[in-house]
């Protein structure tokens, strides 16, 4: 028996249901990282405690090995399980809004979701993102600011959504045209923005493996309210990763994934743009420096 082991054992004794977590982070070697070594003791320390409270019984435990093993047999490169039931189960927006806090006044920061694509064309202030020919115009618009109200220029916009059947594009790539309803858009003196998309519709999250079932199970549905994906970057800002979300939606409240804050819900209203009837959606965006923190 190694001889830091042993000591181990003989000051804290053999595992036992009452001093389990002691005696399994007490097995840390001296030369651990530090950080590993903290994120490794809280994870015993409040996964025994879970099955403690739970009183998790054999039959459970071996349940919820199989059902781990099966989210990671569904994982490929365009599909991560994991991911989803993080999301599902509120840790991802946890983890975003630990890593994300910002002052008030600031917009705030939602989940980055996995259908981002780098390399989206610049275009220019008012174009058009959408050209698949469906759903119904909307245009968007802003300004992009600092806390104090001053305008940000040179801000890089990228902005994404799905399409009126609810798809993005990365989704249906023999079926959606190249970086339908995707754009970048760089920001001048004004601080301001515009484009043309569509109003976004709400959709499902998949739900035909572990993390669907896991859902239907406890009675929650799978969808997401309406969205629109911004991703903000600006020399010497936070960068900011968020949502504006259709007023109105029915999913509001009840997100599959939380990522739902009160402040980004933004108003959609009918306009008429010289005789044609579409929608339109103001926000501004707030950036926060480096050293503006909550």
């Amino acid at each position: 028996m190694n001889e830091d082991v042993a000591r181990t054992v003989a000051e804290i004794g053999y595992f036992t249901e009452d001093n389990s977590v002691e005696t399994v982070n007490a097995r840390m070697g001296p030369s651990v990282d530090p950080r590993l070594g903290k994120v490794m003791a809280c994870l015993v320390k409040h996964l025994h405690a879970f099955a403690r409270e739970a009183e998790l019984t054999q039959d459970e435990w071996e349940y919820a090995v199989g059902f781990l093993t099966r989210t990671g047999q569904i994982c490929t490169q365009e599909r991560q399980e994991f991911i989803l039931l993080s999301d599902t189960l509120g840790l991802s927006m946890l983890v975003d809004a630990i890593n994300n806090r910002r002052p008030k006044g600031a917009t705030e920061n939602t989940v980055f979701g996995p259908f981002h694509v780098e390399g989206a064309p610049v275009r220019a202030m008012g174009d058009a993102i959408s050209f698949d020919g469906k759903g119904e115009s909307c245009l968007f618009g802003g300004r992009v600011t600092d806390l104090k109200g001053r305008p940000v220029e040179g801000a890089r916009i990228d902005v994404w959504s799905d399409n009126a059947d609810g798809y993005y594009d990365v989704q249906q790539p023999d079926i959606q045209p190249k970086w339908n309803n995707r754009g970048v858009f760089i920001t001048g003196a004004d601080g301001h923005y515009s484009f043309v998309g569509i109003k976004p519709v709400s959709y499902p999250i998949p739900d035909d493996g572990p993390v669907g079932d896991m859902l239907a199970h406890l009675g929650r549905h799978p969808y997401r309210p309406a969205h629109m994906h911004y991703m903000i970057r600006a020399e010497g800002f936070q960068k900011l990763v968020t949502h504006t979300f259709v007023e109105g939606d029915p999913y509001l409240v009840s997100d599959a994934v939380f990522g739902v804050k009160r402040t980004l819900v933004a108003p959609f209203a009918r306009v008429d743009d010289g005789g044609e009837t579409m929608w339109r959606s103001d926000f501004d965006f707030v950036l926060a420096r480096p050293d503006e923190t909550r």
